[in-house]
């Protein structure tokens, strides 16, 4: 019998040379419309700032616009970047959306500002909510979010009593420890960060104290998945997602590129290695290829769920990667 493992996505809303913005943010709904079709548990969509080539950085806005067009898959946030936002202001916007849409909407909370420093200054004006308050500032979300104590001073409204779940995301131990210490679900993002992968799903696990929201360990990973008709294929809409990964280390980011015939036509070897040790946690290839990559790396780190993001510069490539990734999902 095949292992219901629930399976996601994670989107950035991508922005392919030669787009627009709203290009991009119309794809991510033509692409949640889908994921609802095909199975898909939840819609995640990321915070970045200061990024030509991602259109998610008004992270409530776009899930508002995603809700009003699909109807029963869950959507959120991988994530709002807590350090940017007072949780007052969060509180409402999920409130609000939770409000509008109930059953629906959950938050996941990154520590990291998902953006330069001098951006941070500009989101923030200042640093006074930085890294160092991350779990304070989870504790006042999950304070807003539940029922108004008698003497309560400040309040969401709306957000009080709508129970938004909250995730922990992370790419290193902290987020595994501050997950596990609160009693929250944990998602870690090995689509780019994967060295600590292992031990902190390891130390979620061995960490986790029950808690009113969750009485045993929740976990998830997101993975890289360009999924086509042949392994051919499918590694050369690859290429966009390793240009990307080496534009970024050279500095030099940019909209979402074409696939192209030859990656050592555009980087250097040593360039080439720094990729694939960053991508290492992908599945790219046919429908079997990429299961049985699913399967290894949902053995390796034993999480409950699996996340699948997916760069791919071609619209109707990228739903049809997803189409054939929940058919491999759904026969894990």
């Amino acid at each position: 019998m095949a292992n219901p493992i629930p399976y996601s996505i994670l989107d950035i809303s991508p922005i392919p040379q030669g787009f627009t913005a709203g290009d991009a943010l119309r794809n991510s709904l033509d692409a949640a419309q889908h994921a609802e079709k095909w199975g898909y548990t939840r819609y995640w969509v990321a915070e970045h700032h200061n990024m030509t080539g991602n259109a998610s950085s008004a992270t409530a806005v776009l899930i508002g616009y995603l809700a009003a067009g699909t109807q029963t898959i869950r959507l959120g946030s991988g994530g709002v970047m807590l350090p940017n936002h007072a949780p007052l202001v969060i509180a409402e916007q999920f409130g609000t959306l939770a409000s509008i849409y109930p059953g629906r909407i959950e938050l996941g909370l990154g520590r990291a500002p998902g953006t330069d420093q001098m951006t941070a200054r500009a989101l923030r004006r200042d640093l006074l909510g930085g890294e160092d308050r991350f779990p304070q500032d989870v504790r006042e979300l999950q304070h807003y979010f539940g029922p108004i104590q008698e003497g309560q001073a400040v309040k969401a409204i709306p957000g009080a009593d709508t129970e938004v779940p909250i995730w922990i995301l992370g790419s290193s131990l902290y987020g595994a420890q501050l997950a596990a210490h609160f009693g929250l679900p944990y998602a870690f993002a090995s689509h780019f960060a994967p060295d600590q992968l292992l031990d902190a799903m390891k130390i979620y696990r061995e960490l986790f104290k029950p808690s009113d929201k969750l009485d045993k360990p929740y976990s998830a990973f997101v993975m890289n998945v360009v999924a086509a008709d042949t392994d051919e294929e499918a590694q050369h809409l690859f290429t966009t997602l390793q240009q990307n990964v080496i534009r970024m280390r050279r500095n030099t980011r940019g909209q979402l590129p074409p696939p192209i015939a030859d990656l050592d036509d555009f980087c250097e070897p040593h360039e080439k290695m720094t990729a694939a040790h960053t991508l290492q946690v992908s599945a790219v290839g046919s429908l079997e290829t990429v299961q049985k990559t699913m399967r290894h790396w949902l053995d390796l780190t034993g999480a409950d769920e699996l996340i699948m993001t997916g760069q791919i510069f071609d619209h109707q490539a990228r739903l049809k990667s997803f189409e054939i990734a929940a058919q491999a999902a759904q026969a894990l």
